[in-house]
């Protein structure tokens, strides 16, 4: 029987419906607020205005909800839109105006400042998003001057970074942290070799997804691990910037539409530099004849393609893997960029390996049903396995690395140290390794003549940072782990001063000299995961640093800082029925002090002309005021690259 669509109730002479039991409201929890979303989606280049509108190029953002003010400016990051060249401020885009939310803001637009504004937030939202995930834990901006002489750190600086998407006009975009932010640059394309863009025409770097992934990866590393900015080595650079670019490149592994055209033009091989041609042309012909018979770059292991064309380079800046296996490489290569590329291409080598191993099936089965990878397109249920797979691994290998960075030293770094921290990062969260992670990156590193100082063989045993044993050092008693969401004041003043008694009681066993200098808790931080078993890990990353001033002598002017650190693992054990045990230290991650040491880093700054200050041979200020010589200039280090 049809019900009727209007039903009639009974009312009182007041209007309104007698309440009975059988029409009563169910007794559970309501409410009469809206709920808040937890996501904004925003409108961006998957990679940059040079793909135009083809395969997904025009996506989605979406990053996590909060009321943000005209620029957008919130919690995290503030975008100030002033055009240092044309000394103006542009409008700044609103992005609670109706008109845009209901829309997920501007479409994507090249001539739109407020676009723009809209790129740069979303996409540095995301990609800070994505290092809080792997990390499980809140990451803070850098709120410390740099150097004696450096302005004065703004208030709040470690909560919200500022970006400035049209900070000046050249090819050239960076972080500083003397403007505490980003700063994006436009230019004019080459005329002659322009690639996909138009001769002249202006493009704006903060219109490319890599490049706001790369310097936004800058500021998150800065914040992480403060002494990485000083290049003690010839390695320092070099990580900084194939860091920034791993970042970059493992997030076009989400980029869904992308990847199954990829997956689709390659036959599943996605390490392959060109993509096959959407036709085929004739034996007979001796070219291509039209543009369907051309085949394109790989965009999933290019690195910011349009900046590469504009700037003349016929190609993408860079690629993942620019650097084919060769031993030999690391000890020809200096240049930061080109250093990095080794250290890229080692990681993007270890992760086609394990994505070949965990598809070999899928294209067994596929071949047995006599499906050609050669010849023929991909089926669309292979492709979607393929595509799911290989964005499984990507972010599995971006975790690790990202995890990475807790277990490297405090100081100098080096690429042997990051292979260990990697290895060791990815047997806390895989004890069983099935698939063989940790031996491929072994490989792909040993491929690469990158090795570990002090190794006694090429073993995972012997790469593992050593664990410290239960009884070697004692309990932290006192130490505060808080919980996932972060610490209380009153908890990092307990823990601060925690850490230093315990460091000064026990410099000698953490391999300090105690007559060496302060030792000083920069950093502590809890970690919180799940372990396959299911059982909940708490630990403590502290960073321990001893900085002692040390003379040039003949080779330059004053003295340079010599910094010692350690890293420490805390772990935080599972009560013993009612007793809970005391904090442990599980690692000590260290880089200490040797008479080798000090003159390598000596040697070091002396040949990157770091020794010379005209300021202290002037006499202006004292041997600690013009310490800033001894940071990276990421705007340098970036001209033209």
């Amino acid at each position: 029987m049809r019900r009727p669509a209007i039903i009639c109730e009974e009312v009182d002479q007041s209007g309104n419906v007698p309440q009975t039991e059988a029409s009563a409201p169910p007794d559970i929890f309501t409410s009469s607020e809206i709920p808040t979303p937890s996501e904004r989606p925003l409108s961006v280049y998957a990679f940059d205005p040079s793909a135009g509108r083809l395969v997904g190029n025009y996506m989605t953002a979406s990053v996590r909800y909060e009321a943000v003010q005209p620029g957008p400016i919130g919690e995290r990051f503030a975008v100030i839109d002033y055009d240092g060249a044309n000394k103006t401020f542009y409008q700044p885009i609103d992005l609670n105006d109706p008109r845009l939310l209901i829309r997920g803001g501007l479409a994507p637009s090249e001539s739109d400042p407020r676009f723009h504004q809209q790129m740069v937030y979303a996409v540095a939202s995301e990609t800070l998003q994505r290092f809080e995930f792997a990390l499980g834990r809140r990451i803070h901006w850098r709120g410390t001057k740099r150097s004696a002489d450096a302005d004065p750190v703004p208030r709040g600086a470690s909560r919200c970074l500022n970006i400035f998407p049209h900070a000046m006009c050249q090819a050239n975009a960076f972080y500083s942290p003397e403007a505490h932010g980003l700063l994006f640059g436009y230019f004019k394309a080459s005329r002659t070799n322009p690639g996909n863009n138009l001769p002249g025409q202006t493009v704006f770097t903060c219109l490319s997804h890599d490049i706001i992934a790369h310097e936004t990866t800058h500021a998150i590393i800065d914040g992480i691990r403060g002494y990485f900015t000083e290049p003690t080595n010839i390695d320092v650079p070099a990580f900084h910037e194939a860091f920034a670019d791993l970042a970059a490149l493992f997030s076009h592994f989400s980029h869904k539409d992308f990847l199954l055209d990829t997956l689709e033009k390659t036959g599943g091989r996605l390490f392959e530099f060109r993509l096959r041609p959407e036709v085929d042309f004739s034996p007979e012909s001796t070219g291509p004849v039209i543009q369907a018979q051309i085949g394109k770059a790989n965009p999933l292991v290019a690195l910011a393609t349009q900046f590469g064309e504009a700037a003349g380079m016929r190609a993408a800046l860079r690629s993942a893997l620019g650097t084919p296996p060769n031993s030999n490489d690391i000890n020809l290569k200096t240049e930061p960029h080109d250093r990095g590329s080794i250290l890229v291409a080692a990681v993007f080598d270890a992760y086609f390996t394990i994505y070949l191993r965990r598809t070999a099936d899928l294209f067994r089965i596929y071949r047995a049903g006599g499906g050609s990878l050669s010849h023929d397109d991909l089926p669309a249920p292979l492709a979607e396995r393929l595509a799911a797979e290989a964005s499984r691994t990507a972010e599995q290998f971006f975790v690790i690395c990202a995890r990475a960075l807790d277990y490297c030293p405090p100081v100098d770094i080096t690429f042997g140290d990051f292979l260990r921290a990697v290895l060791t990062a990815d047997l806390d969260l895989h004890p069983m390794d099935p698939d063989g992670v940790r031996d491929a990156l072994m490989q792909a590193f040993r491929l690469r003549g990158i090795i570990v100082d002090g190794a006694a063989s090429f073993s995972e045993e012997s790469l593992f940072w050593p664990k410290v044993r239960r009884d070697a050092l004692p309990t932290v008693d006192g130490l505060q782990f808080g919980d996932p969401n972060g610490l209380t004041k009153s908890e990092k003043d307990n823990n601060g001063d925690v850490l230093r008694a315990y460091a000064l009681k026990n410099a000698r066993l953490l391999g300090f000299d105690p007559d060496f200098g302060r030792i000083q808790a920069l950093s502590f931080h809890p970690m919180f995961h799940m372990g396959e078993d299911g059982g909940l890990f708490v630990n403590m990353v502290v960073e321990l640093v001893q900085t002692a001033r040390r003379p040039f002598g003949d080779a330059g002017s004053g003295t340079f800082p010599m910094r010692n650190g350690v890293t420490l693992l805390i772990s935080q054990d599972p009560p013993n029925a009612d007793d809970r045990p005391q904090p442990r230290i599980r690692f000590v991650i260290g880089k200490l002090h040797s008479a080798e040491r000090e003159d390598r880093v000596r040697t070091y700054y002396a040949s990157t002309g770091r020794a010379i200050s005209q300021k202290i041979d002037n006499g202006a200020v004292d041997e600690t005021g013009d310490d800033a010589r001894f940071q990276l200039d990421f705007g340098l280090l970036h001209a033209g690259a």
